[in-house]
């Protein structure tokens, strides 16, 4: 037989199946899976931890070459940035990170209280470090990066220092919400 055309039929019956039916499949196979859910809490951690690290790299690398020499450095990190910046990473790990604490949260609800609070701890923190980044480090980045023409030399200096002076708030905002989420992984593996 054939192993392209079996799994074309694999497909065909699947896809035409109701989507009660499917549904309850993937609630079955996936969601009441403790090891596909415990998978979830691995990947929000994983994500948080690639989060912290690319932060912790971009201030200990980048944000020192961008304040060296300013305004040669800022004029260098423009030209090296134009393409792609390290926003650009950010901006889809950041909420993916969000979303999938979220579902960790929700699929964790009724495990304990405790490990809710955990959770929901961790959420509030990844969600406050997004607020923090929006509302105090990207208008430092558009002076630095972005303004057009290139400000004056005290502006870009201004800019760079109270980024780099506030840097650490956002680490310790990710640090904690990784600590409730290992504290949540902990009470989980103790529980059973």
């Amino acid at each position: 037989m054939n192993t392209g055309s079996g799994r074309a039929i694999c497909r065909d019956i699947f896809f035409r199946m109701s989507l009660k039916y499917n549904f309850s499949f993937f609630r079955i196979c996936i969601l009441h899976s403790k090891k596909m859910i415990l998978l979830l809490l691995f990947t929000s951690i994983s994500l948080a931890s690639g989060l912290l690290f690319t932060n912790i790299y971009t201030s200990v690398v980048d944000a020192k070459s961008w304040g060296a020499n300013i305004p040669q450095s800022i004029k260098t990190a423009r030209e090296y940035f134009k393409i792609v910046n390290p926003g650009n990473f950010f901006r889809i790990i950041s909420p993916l990170n969000q979303v999938v604490a979220l579902l960790v949260l929700i699929l964790f609800w009724k495990i304990s209280a405790t490990v809710r609070i955990y959770l929901g701890m961790a959420l509030a923190l990844y969600v406050l470090t997004e607020v923090f980044t929006f509302a105090y480090f990207h208008p430092r980045n558009q002076i630095l990066l972005e303004t057009s023409p290139l400000p004056d030399i005290d502006t870009l200096k201004k800019a760079w220092s109270e980024r780099s002076d506030m840097d650490w708030v956002r680490r310790f905002f990710l640090f904690a919400g990784l600590v409730f989420s290992f504290l949540a992984l902990h009470k989980v593996y103790t529980a059973t």
